[in-house]
């Protein structure tokens, strides 16, 4: 096994409106292709792995090294899957800020539409204990500001 240290400087400011444009089209042309060839349960085992999903960051055109991989990639998949999800049978809920703490709202959203075939109740207490963990299990000084939750219709 490999071991090594990656240096991820802390960059500040945003994605060009350009670049993030063009993530979500080719992130949801990507999460499409795999979600008709393998499923949508094989996509969230591929974005559960962090080198594959740093490595899809990439692909659609974030620097490597760059601080705001994750929450960009993250909302350019939510953002552009929005009119698709139904079809493909993925979904995003949570985000960046004050989209996180809606996180349960989403779930509970996509239960009361009937997109989903599992209790709403164990999905946001799944949300809840990993957004707790995040926060605090950590201890690294900072707060919680980016909880992502994806899932497919078995949740």
């Amino acid at each position: 096994m490999k071991t090594g240290i990656a240096h991820l400087p802390l960059h500040s400011g945003r994605t060009p409106r350009w670049l993030f444009d063009r993530m979500k089209l080719l992130a949801r042309e990507i999460t499409l292709i795999l979600c008709r060839q393998f499923g949508p349960e094989q996509f969230l085992k591929r974005i559960s792995d962090p080198f594959w999903f740093q490595a899809f960051g990439c692909v659609l055109g974030f620097d490597w090294h760059s601080s705001g991989l994750t929450t960009t990639v993250c909302g350019a998949l939510k953002e552009g899957l929005r009119d698709i999800n139904r079809e493909i049978g993925l979904f995003v809920c949570g985000g960046k800020g004050a989209t996180s703490r809606k996180t349960p709202q989403e779930i509970e959203n996509l239960a009361q539409r009937r997109l989903i075939q599992t209790s709403s109740r164990r999905l946001v207490y799944a949300s809840r204990m990993s957004a707790k963990v995040d926060n605090t299990a950590l201890q690294d000084g900072y707060q919680l500001y980016h909880h992502t939750f994806f899932l497919d219709r078995k949740g």
